[in-house]
């Protein structure tokens, strides 16, 4: 199986550095990274950990859920799938930890009722792999059909 590179390069303190996060497998680009804007409500044109955790994991799962659907007998025609990662204080140990993960996806499916989407949804969150990763982070989720 294929391995993936990202680099990041950094320059200066946690509070007045900055970096750039380069997909380096891909080449489909470089990003910004700050840790005032990581930290801040508005992202403010900068990317971080937990947008790319994000981007990640809504992939992986929307790749698990379409196959999981066709286990449990239906077709997907098309799937919207949010991940919201929350960054926090990490109250035992100090500093920061990933909080929670909310995965909110939206189907239009053939073949399958709400039960059968529910039960694909459920066996995507804990069989993809980006979820299995995360196993220390509260993962939730909301799952129907649109």
């Amino acid at each position: 199986m294929p391995t993936r590179t990202a680099r990041t390069a950094w320059d200066g303190g946690l509070q007045d550095g900055s970096g750039q996060v380069e997909l380096s497998s891909s080449k489909v680009g470089t990003y910004d990274v700050s840790f005032p804007r990581r930290a801040a409500e508005d992202a403010g044109g900068v990317t971080s950990p937990e947008e790319l955790i994000a981007a990640a994991h809504s992939a992986c799962y929307a790749m698990q859920l379409s196959a999981n659907i066709a286990e449990e007998g239906g077709t997907p025609q098309s799937l919207e799938v949010t991940a919201d990662v929350t960054l926090g204080p990490d109250e035992q140990a100090g500093g920061f930890k990933l909080t929670g993960i909310v995965l909110k996806v939206r189907g239009d499916v053939e073949g399958l009722d709400a039960a059968g989407f529910e039960r694909a949804a459920q066996a995507a969150k804990a069989g993809c792999p980006v979820s299995k990763a995360l196993t220390g982070v509260e993962i939730t989720l909301d799952a129907a059909l649109s």
